[in-house]
């Protein structure tokens, strides 16, 4: 049984199609993309291989991106993808981390000899993945292109999920329910964090009924006591104490579509501040969620929550959400729309948002967030994981 991809052709030809009228619209003959979840979304290519420079071109007149990469991976992309072989290109082996030449040059070689060594060529600036020495030897080989920032034009293509991807998405939501059930269920005083996150990955990769997990786009976080005052910390080997607060906030993907989830417990009687803060957090995401429908904006959202917040005496100061789906490390998000003052972009049905309600102070924080489809009925809620103050 070989390879199983992750969507019919005629999925990746409706979005190429997309991208190519957007980059009509934003003067752009050639879009380089680096970033690889945008070269999984246009081409369904799928392999670890993000650690060295590769890329995803698409010309402005063509049916069919380019696929270019290192040499070793060419054989992945002929078996994740529905590209012609032609449009299957290995830079050599030589060029990996080489001191003064670049896996870039033979792109620029590639672009010159297609004739498109003058268009208006879009690159992903802010993707995790694009170096600076990358964007160097492109402009340097294409000395006759103008190079700019695509301003996350494929990303913004990404934002509202096709039929076929809400399906991945719920999937992934149903895997992080049980993934953070069993979380929650092993948290005691003396259980080591480590040993908890063990069990996590277990449970992200195996899935249910036969659907796997694959590797999520940011790895399981947990905070115990203070470090529960900030939101971005890893597992040590430190057992879970007699009393005190413990935050998760864990993801699944499916077919790398990714549903990130929060919860917070807390081992023993919780203070009344704690019991507080997580309610108000609760009620004011339920409000939020509920008015997440098309035609309302990103700011409108946030609004309703922050509302909920201030008149308790809280203030989030970050966002409280952000666009996701389909990606790779090291990060879920899709650097696009954000549920925050100032953000404008109208909610469509089929946009998908980690409502992260999360509020740190400056000794413990709490959070209660929640993976969301924009529907005319409001956020649909893909997991189902009780949105309260977890007591163990």
């Amino acid at each position: 049984m070989g390879f199983q991809k992750t969507f019919e052709p005629a999925e990746f030809e409706r979005r190429v199609e997309d991208v190519r009228t957007r980059m009509q619209a934003a003067g752009f003959d050639l879009l380089v993309c680096q970033d690889p979840a945008n070269m999984a979304w246009l081409t369904g290519f799928d392999g670890w291989s993000f650690y060295t420079p590769q890329a995803v071109v698409v010309h402005v007149e063509e049916n069919w991106p380019i696929w270019f990469g290192r040499e070793q991976d060419a054989k992945s992309a002929h078996i994740t993808t529905d590209l012609p072989a032609d449009n299957i290109v290995g830079f050599s082996e030589p060029l990996v981390h080489h001191q003064t030449q670049h896996p870039f040059d033979e792109l620029c070689d590639l672009i010159n000899v297609r004739g498109w060594g003058s268009s208006r060529v879009g690159v992903d600036f802010d993707a995790h993945y694009y170096t600076a020495r990358a964007h160097h030897h492109l402009v340097n080989g294409l000395p006759n292109a103008t190079v700019s920032d695509n301003r996350e034009l494929v990303n913004w293509a990404r934002l509202i999920k096709s039929p076929a991807e809400l399906t991945y998405m719920r999937e992934a939501g149903r895997i992080v329910s049980d993934t953070m059930s069993n979380a929650l269920e092993r948290i005691a005083p003396g259980v080591r964090q480590y040993e908890v996150i063990a069990d996590v990955y277990s449970d992200q990769i195996t899935g249910f009924d036969g659907k796997f997990g694959d590797y999520t786009g940011l790895c399981p976080l947990i905070q115990v006591g203070e470090g529960t005052s900030t939101p971005h910390l890893t597992w040590s080997d430190e057992p879970l104490p007699e009393a005190g607060l413990v935050v998760m906030e864990l993801g699944a993907a499916r077919r790398h579509y990714n549903a990130p989830l929060t919860r917070t417990a807390h081992i023993g009687t919780p203070p009344q501040e704690m019991t507080r803060l997580t309610g108000v957090i609760v009620e004011g995401g339920d409000r939020a969620i509920e008015a997440a429908k098309p035609g309302v904006t990103c700011e409108e959202v946030e609004a309703i929550w922050q509302a909920v917040l201030n008149r308790s005496g809280y203030e989030k100061k970050s966002r409280v959400g952000y666009s996701i789906g389909l990606n790779y490390p090291p990060d879920w998000g899709e650097r696009t729309a954000s549920l925050r003052a100032g953000d404008k972009t109208e909610l469509q049905a089929g946009m998908c948002f980690h409502f992260q309600s999360g509020v740190w102070l400056e000794d413990f924080g709490a959070a209660v967030s929640e993976p969301i489809i924009v529907t005319d009925r409001g956020g649909e809620r893909l997991c189902n994981v009780a949105r309260e103050l977890v007591v163990v």
